[in-house]
């Protein structure tokens, strides 16, 4: 099943929504429930145009008369006994707002009206595609109604009587059943046809009377092909029932064509006209007038009578504003016809002679519409006018309106008026995001302070050798000939700080363990070294020893830490002194070599 509420948003017209909102709220003001029914819900349902609108109300539809005329509504006319507006909203709405009513029919074709629910009012109607409602009231707002099942119908294009006596009690339902057929293109179902020609056979439609005589007669005026309805009615001999007087040759068949080609074009641009009036007009355009007026006396809204007749003068009055100087303007002819009545522009732009309306017409269609495709999106862009912003639309059509009068032939004129409309500038985005480098050089100055935090002595030592400058080949074999060049032990690692870069250093072994027990000789040991190795040293290499002893300082604290690595390190000097002991060097080198393993250092074996 659709959902109407859906259908009741996006089916309908703008004007057609406002028009029931107004009706609903109208209503409400009167303590009345408001339904759309008959034609409306099925047109909806099955996806056909929505021509018409027929609203029935819980109460005394007369009674909201006033009401209506205030909000809009153009008054056709009213019939007291069924208590039933006929109304026109301007943008091409038609409706009819009706009291729920049970009828009965003492005599034929004469019902006689008894006020009741929205549900009875259902039940006494035609067709049952015509005997559904959609609540238009707050807290049922979309609900169907459908009492007779006919969505099933309406999905078979089926037409189906609600009572099986309805075309013996209301003989006008056979030319309804006539109309229908010819204009959706559905079938009466099989009891529905028998019961049809049944009726006609006993020559029940000739008891119909005046009113459902000129109610019928109008409705071929607001049909969507007129002319087409006029001719089946013909063919099938209703007319000569109707109103003899009236054929399809009297009939304006090329204006009729023309009029709605003319009523396209005119939608296309925002211009919603109700053709009835002039189609009327056409339709009759060969009869004699004394029929014309006998035929007016019959229709059952003297409004739509009224407006029939004021068609050329509407139209006369409308062109003497279109063709003054004051709209000599392309943008002010522009407003002038999107702004008036629809109905005179359209009988107008069909039976106006004269150069000046015909090119105006013309213009109007053709020439001013392109002014659309000239809009600079672009630079609008640029100037940062999206739709997002306030008067958009109102920009929009002011520079339509411009451009048209060829008022902005160049950017400097575009941008001086789109000047007001630009907002300013918004200030220039803040970038959280960092560089790699930046990244690496702050973790490392992070991971730098945790280990000075931790340990100053490692941090001093790994500090140390980073500012130191290179050594030259010949420092590098001195340093491995010192005497205090040690080898590198497995270190205690602190954190953040690499394993490579703590060396331990290890005193030179002794030659017998029971000396390294004396404490006493930890001063006296570890003096000569230093000046045996300072004294000889040149300056450059008294520059290359002072990192090694600051290295040999923090290797003693760490390898009194770790007595067992002891062990590993007292064959590693001697090694270190084959290898460092060159054919080419110096022999003051050789002698510093040779004395490095006779000297003691009981005291760091102790530690």
């Amino acid at each position: 099943m659709p959902d109407y509420v859906y259908l009741l948003e996006r089916r309908l017209s703008l004007a057609q929504r406002n028009a029931l909102s107004l009706v609903r709220d109208a209503a409400r003001a009167e303590g009345m429930t408001s339904f759309l029914t008959g034609g409306a819900v099925r047109d909806l349902t099955s996806g056909h145009p929505v021509r018409d609108f027929d609203v029935t109300v819980q109460g005394n539809a007369l009674n909201l008369r006033q009401a209506l005329d205030s909000a809009g509504f153009i008054h056709w006319g009213s019939h007291a006994p069924s208590q039933t507006l006929f109304l026109r909203y301007p943008g091409g709405v038609r409706l009819e707002v009706s009291s729920a009513r049970k009828e009965t029919f003492a005599k034929l074709a004469h019902p006689t009206y008894e006020w009741t629910n929205i549900l009875e009012d259902l039940r006494r109607r035609d067709f049952t595609v015509n005997a559904m409602a959609i609540s238009l009231n707050e807290g049922s707002y979309g609900l169907l109604m459908d009492p007779t099942n006919g969505v099933a119908d309406i999905e078979m294009r089926t037409l189906r009587l609600v009572s099986n006596y309805g075309f013996l009690e209301d003989p006008i339902r056979l030319l309804r059943a006539v109309r229908l057929g010819t204009r959706l293109g559905w079938l009466m179902d099989e009891r529905t046809k028998q019961r049809f020609d049944n009726a006609i056979e006993e020559g029940v439609f000739s008891q119909i009377t005046n009113y459902q005589r000129g109610y019928e007669l109008e409705e071929i005026g607001h049909e969507e092909n007129p002319l087409e309805m006029l001719r089946t009615l013909e063919d099938q001999g209703w007319m000569k029932q109707l109103y003899p007087a009236w054929t399809v040759s009297k009939a304006d068949a090329q204006g009729l064509a023309q009029l709605h080609e003319l009523q396209t074009r005119l939608q296309i641009e925002g211009i919603y006209a109700d053709i009835s009036a002039a189609a009327m007009e056409l339709l009759t355009a060969r009869m004699q007038p004394k029929d014309i007026a006998g035929l007016k006396k019959l229709f059952v809204r003297p409004g739509f009578v009224k407006e029939w007749e004021k068609l050329d003068k509407e139209a006369e009055a409308f062109a003497a504003k279109l063709t003054a100087k004051e709209s000599s303007a392309p943008s002010t002819s522009w407003k002038l016809m999107t702004r008036s009545a629809a109905e005179p522009v359209l009988w107008l732009g069909l039976t106006g002679k004269g150069a000046a309306i015909q090119n105006k017409f013309k213009n109007f269609f053709n020439v001013w519409p392109e002014a659309r495709q000239k809009v600079p999106t672009a630079l609008m862009l640029e100037m940062r006018i999206t739709p997002e912003i306030e008067r958009y639309p109102e920009l929009l059509e002011e520079l339509f309106f411009q451009t048209m009068d060829n008022k902005l032939n160049d950017e400097a004129a575009l941008r001086a008026f789109l000047e007001p409309y630009s907002p300013p500038a918004p200030p220039p985005p803040v970038s959280l995001r960092k560089s790699r480098a930046s990244k690496k050089k702050s973790a490392k100055k992070e991971e730098g302070a945790e280990a000075a935090k931790k340990s100053p002595e490692v941090a001093a030592a790994t500090a140390a050798p980073a500012k130191a400058k290179p050594a030259t080949p010949a420092k590098a074999a001195e340093e491995k000939a010192s005497p205090e060049k040690t080898v590198p032990a497995k270190p205690v690692p602190a954190k953040g700080v690499p394993a490579k870069a703590v060396p331990a250093k290890v005193a030179a072994p002794a030659k017998s363990p029971t000396k390294a027990a004396k404490p006493e000789a930890k001063p006296k040991a570890a003096a000569p070294a230093k000046k045996a190795a300072t004294g000889k040293a040149t300056p450059a290499k008294k520059a290359a020893v002072k990192p090694a002893a600051k290295k040999a300082v923090a290797a003693k604290k760490v390898a009194t830490k770790k007595p067992a690595v002891k062990a590993k390190a007292v064959k590693a000097p001697q090694k270190a002194a084959k290898k460092a002991v060159p054919a080419k060097k110096p022999p003051a080198k050789k002698s510093a070599a040779k004395k490095a393993p006779a000297k003691k250092t009981p005291a760091k074996k102790k530690r």
